[in-house]
C-alpha cells in the first residue's frame, strides 16, 4: 500500500489575522483580515457564498478570516497540506476542538442483529446529573460553539434526561444532533425536542417493509416508528427550511440492500433531508457474511496511485442503458475518478480527526471517538478483531481542554491524521491485528490501521 507524503504548515504566532507565507522551507500562517473578496448574492439570497484567498506582495497567503475562525487556525496552529493535481487541502489543525459525542446511556430497549451490545460485557448506565453538569461547564470553558451529537451504543431517548441535557446544550449556543431508533419517539417527547431547540433528528431505519426491518431491528416495529416521525414532522413550526431536520440513517447488508430505493423515496415522503448510508460492521460470526464491501479494501477503483491505470468518468444519467456498463467500468481495474472526484480520496482518513472530535461515555469517560469508548468485537476480513477501549480520562476528574490539549493525546490525533499505521484493512491479517494495542510498524495503543471508519466503509450520521 502506498502512503502518502505529509507535509504541513504552521500558523505565524504575530497576532494579525490569516496568511500562508514561505519560512524555513515551509509555510506559515499569520493573519489578515483585510485582502479577501467574497463573491455573489448577500447571505438572504444565495446558500453558497465564493471565497478567495490572496497572495500578497510578499507572497503570503490571505484567507478569509472567517474560514480562520472556523477551522481554528490560531498562532501555533500546524496544518497538514495535501496536494492534488489542479489543487491542495488544509486539513483542520489537530489542535482545534470543534465537535462532541456524548453518550447519556448504553442502554436501549431493543436488541439490533447489527449491535455490538451483542458481543460485550460492560456495564449498563444512565448519565447522571452531575457528570453532565461536568460537561456543560467545561463546554463553558471551551468558550465557543460545538457541533455536538446526542449518540452513543444505547438509545438516547431511553434516558429520562435526554431532552432537558439538549435545552441546556442549545441554551449555550451549540449546535445538537440526535440519533434514536424511534420507538420512543411519542408526542411528549416530540414536542420537547423541538421545544429544546434540536437541530436534526436522526432516525436508523435498516429496512423499507415491516419484515425486512423486524429481521434486523428486534423488537422494534417499523409503522409505529413510520407513525412517530410523521407527528414529528407536523409538530415542527412550519418554515421553509423546518427544523429540526429529519435524517434517516442505513446500515446496509446483503439482507437489506435490495431495500435502499424504496427507502429513499420512503424517506423523502418523510419529510428527511437527510440520508446516511453505512456499512455493515459484524459484531458477531453469524453477521460477517453480510458484508458488503469483501473486495472493496483491496479494489484498484479505490487506491489512487501515479504507478496505477487511470479511468476518468464523466457525469452522466444512471439508467437502465447505462447501469450495467457504469458498473463494469467501475471493477474493470482501473483507479477512478467520477465527476473530478477520486473514490479513494478518503482512505486512511479518520472522520472524528478530521471533524475535531472526541466522545464522551455515559460514566464520564473521555475516547478519541466513539468506537473507542468501549472494548468491542467486530470482524474485519473474516477474522475476529477486538477493539480495546482507549480512555484519556474522565470528565469529573480532569477538564475537556486539559485532556485535549495533552502532548500525548496530541501526538496520538498527529499519529491518525497522518495515518502513520499498519494497514490492517487490507491486509490478509495477522495476530497482531487481532487487537488495536498494537500493529506490525509497533505503534502503540491505539492501534487504527484496522479501523473501517478511516477507509469511509462505515460511517456514523
Amino acid at each position: 500500500m502506498l502512503l502518502a507524503k505529509s507535509a504541513f504548515i504552521s500558523v505565524n504566532q504575530r497576532p494579525m489575522n490569516d496568511i500562508l507565507q514561505p519560512r524555513n522551507g515551509r509555510l506559515s500562517l499569520t493573519n489578515s483580515s483585510h485582502s479577501t473578496h467574497t463573491d455573489g448574492m448577500d447571505d438572504e439570497t444565495t446558500f453558497m457564498k465564493t471565497q478567495w484567498a490572496e497572495v500578497d506582495e510578499n507572497g503570503r497567503l490571505t484567507l478569509p478570516p472567517e474560514v480562520a475562525q472556523q477551522f481554528g487556525l490560531t498562532p501555533g496552529a500546524r496544518l497538514r497540506i495535501e496536494t492534488e493535481r489542479n489543487n491542495f487541502r488544509l486539513h483542520r489543525p489537530v489542535t482545534h476542538l470543534a465537535k462532541l459525542y456524548i453518550e447519556a446511556t448504553n442502554h436501549c430497549n431493543i436488541d439490533c442483529a447489527t449491535c455490538m451490545r451483542n458481543n460485550w460485557d460492560v456495564e449498563i448506565g444512565f448519565m447522571s446529573e452531575e457528570t453532565f453538569g461536568h460537561i456543560l461547564s467545561n463546554l463553558e470553558e471551551v468558550g465557543r460553539p460545538l457541533d455536538i451529537t446526542m449518540m452513543g451504543i444505547g438509545e438516547p431517548l431511553a434516558h429520562p434526561r435526554t431532552i432537558e441535557m439538549i435545552a441546556q446544550l442549545k441554551a449555550l449556543g451549540h449546535r445538537v444532533e440526535m440519533v434514536t431508533n424511534g420507538t420512543l419517539l411519542n408526542e411528549k417527547r416530540a414536542r420537547g425536542l423541538i421545544e429544546a431547540g434540536l437541530d436534526v433528528l436522526w432516525v436508523s431505519i435498516d429496512g423499507a417493509t415491516p419484515e425486512n426491518f423486524a429481521d434486523i431491528r428486534l423488537g422494534a416495529y417499523l409503522p409505529k416508528i413510520l407513525e412517530n416521525i410523521r407527528r414529528f414532522r407536523r409538530l415542527r413550526r412550519p418554515a421553509h427550511h423546518p427544523v429540526p431536520e429529519i435524517g434517516i440513517a442505513f446500515v446496509a447488508m446483503k439482507r437489506n440492500i435490495n431495500d435502499l430505493p424504496e427507502l429513499l423515496a420512503l424517506g423523502k415522503s418523510l419529510g428527511a433531508t437527510r440520508f446516511s448510508v453505512s456499512n455493515l460492521l459484524p459484531h458477531s460470526a453469524e453477521m460477517k457474511d453480510e458484508i458488503l464491501y469483501k473486495r472493496s479494501l483491496n479494489s484498484i477503483t479505490y487506491l489512487p496511485s501515479p504507478w496505477l491505470r487511470h479511468l476518468d468518468l464523466p457525469k452522466m444519467d444512471f439508467n437502465e442503458l447505462t447501469a450495467e456498463p457504469i458498473i463494469k467500468a467501475l471493477s474493470s481495474g482501473y483507479n477512478v475518478t467520477l465527476a473530478g472526484n477520486n473514490l479513494g480520496g478518503a482512505n486512511n482518513v479518520c472522520t472524528f480527526i478530521e471533524s475535531g472530535a472526541m466522545a464522551i461515555g455515559w460514566n464520564g469517560n473521555m475516547a478519541p471517538c466513539p468506537p473507542l469508548v468501549h472494548t468491542h468485537v467486530g470482524y474485519l476480513q473474516g477474522y475476529e478483531r477486538t477493539s480495546i477501549k482507549h480512555i484519556l480520562g474522565n470528565v469529573r476528574e480532569r477538564s475537556l481542554l486539559d485532556v485535549w490539549h495533552d502532548p500525548e493525546y496530541v501526538a496520538y490525533r498527529e499519529r491518525v491524521q497522518q495515518f502513520a499505521f499498519a494497514p490492517c484493512t487490507s491486509c490478509g491479517g495477522c495476530e497482531i491485528a487481532w487487537d488495536n494495542q498494537t500493529d506490525c510498524y509497533s505503534r502503540p495503543a491505539p492501534a487504527c490501521g484496522g479501523c473501517l471508519w478511516a477507509q469511509a466503509v462505515i460511517q456514523c450520521p
